[in-house]
């Protein structure tokens, strides 16, 4: 699989330094060089193939270049073992992608898992070692540790903001043995973000520790992602005969983006809708826009290593043609105070809850009717993360809060023994120092 910069096509570089070396000297994005015809595999699997194995399938022919497909399967069966998405029908029309059935109820979960695995099998081919530096907090935290927990050749520096660091494995701790660093910034998130953001603006900092990032800046993070399209239209496959969309929550646009190369890669899909943002939204005719392109990509800052945004990648997507960005993506305007009636009324229609990104993308899937509607259209919500992140909220909208799964019983219980350091660069570098001679 070859990638580009989204902005310096001329570049060309492997999945493998693309994952390594996740920030393109250009301040871009890395991306498919090109589009990747995986229809064959994607008509032969079936609501019978578990995901481990479809992602196993779509790592091998998109990766085939490089790794082989032993090495393939094995990756993804590291990675999702006992680690399933769950696909729901709802009534005629809707079914319910839930992402949150791993290890810390986030859909996260799928993405760092396949990442860590693949990346510690690179490295394994390379013999060489990697630290991911992540500024972090809350269920990102508890993901990310999960996923990194016990590998080998990983290290993961986990800055945490003050007071915030909480819900983590004691085994999987540095001083315990294991390979997570977690340290907390005398500071807030903004601040723990800002020091992760020097060390990566910084390429000799970045060479010297063996650096590489884990969220969706990183190409490796996000491809996935894409998997969760695969896994759905296997299961609906046989019963469903019009129009097919997904609504996805918009966040960072990254699981839009990843629906996006889903069907890149020839998933047969007719839409993505999504709540609108001031970034993506509609014009006058209700059309899909994009609002930051309107601003060249030479005149724009570099990409955020610490908080990162996938519109640019969404931008390259219809770099060719705008105009099937009107015709494949539809934005609705949910405006804050309609969405406890939009989780009340899915509630009410399926007693399910969800939480306020799957209410809002609910919401857009009535503001796309119509459209659905006008060929006998399926429409497929992806709700990301457990409702018991938002129990208090959504006990206020449906008066009935969602169950704790045991896995997000000890979210907030405290981590003793963790490193605090003042706000410093020197003080974090001192940290990598430490992590990298180990």
């Amino acid at each position: 699989m070859e990638l580009v910069s989204t902005r310096d096509t001329s570049r060309i570089v492997s999945f493998r330094n693309a994952v390594l070396d996740c920030i393109p000297p250009d301040g871009g994005l890395y991306v498919p060089a090109r589009e990747e015809d995986l229809r064959p595999w994607i008509m032969y699997m079936d609501e019978t193939t578990s995901f481990a194995s479809i992602a196993g399938t779509l790592t091998s022919a998109l990766l085939r270049e490089e790794l082989s497909p032993v090495v393939c399967e094995r990756i993804a069966a590291t990675a999702f073992s006992g680690m399933n998405p769950e696909l729901h029908q709802l009534d005629d029309r809707l079914f319910s992608l839930e992402l949150y059935h791993g290890p810390t109820g986030c859909h996260k979960d799928f993405g760092f898992s396949w990442f860590a695995s693949a990346l510690e099998h690179l490295l394994i081919m390379d013999d060489r070692e990697a630290v991911v530096l992540a500024a972090t907090g809350g269920v990102t935290g508890r993901s990310l540790a999960a996923a990194f927990a016990g590998k080998k050749r990983l290290k993961l520096v986990l800055a945490y903001a003050r007071g915030t660091l909480a819900g983590l494995d004691q085994e999987c701790l540095a001083w315990n043995g294991g390979n997570i660093w977690p340290v907390e910034i005398d500071g807030d998130l903004a601040t723990a973000q800002n020091l992760v953001r020097f060390m990566y603006s910084d390429p000799e900092l970045v060479r010297r520790y063996g650096l590489t990032l884990a969220n969706t800046m990183n190409i490796g993070r996000l491809l996935p992602q894409v998997f969760f399209y695969m896994y759905a239209f296997t299961r609906i496959r046989r019963q469903v005969r019009g129009d097919i969309f997904y609504a996805v929550p918009s966040g960072n646009f990254g699981n839009l983006v990843a629906g996006l190369y889903a069907w890149k890669f020839s998933l047969p899909v007719n839409g993505f809708i999504t709540d609108a943002t001031p970034s993506l939204s509609c014009d006058a005719s209700g059309r899909c826009l994009c609002m930051d392109s309107v601003v060249p990509l030479g005149k724009r800052g570099p990409a955020d290593p610490a908080s990162p945004s996938n519109l640019e990648r969404l931008e390259q997507v219809f770099a060719v043609n705008p105009m099937i960005l009107r015709g494949l993506v539809f934005p609705a305007e949910i405006p804050p105070g309609d969405v406890p009636g939009h989780m009340f009324s899915f509630y009410k229609k399926y007693g399910k809850t969800v939480d306020s990104a799957a209410a809002s993308a609910y919401g857009a899937i009535y503001a796309a009717t119509e459209r659905v509607n006008a060929d006998d259209g399926t429409a497929i919500l992806v709700s990301k993360d457990h409702p018991a992140f938002e129990a208090d909220k959504i006990r206020m909208a449906c008066g009935v809060a969602p169950g704790l799964p045991p896995s997000l019983a000890r979210a907030k219980d405290a981590v003793p023994g963790a490193m605090r350091i003042s706000a410093e660069r020197a003080a974090l570098e001192a940290i990598l120092e430490r992590v990298a001679s180990l």
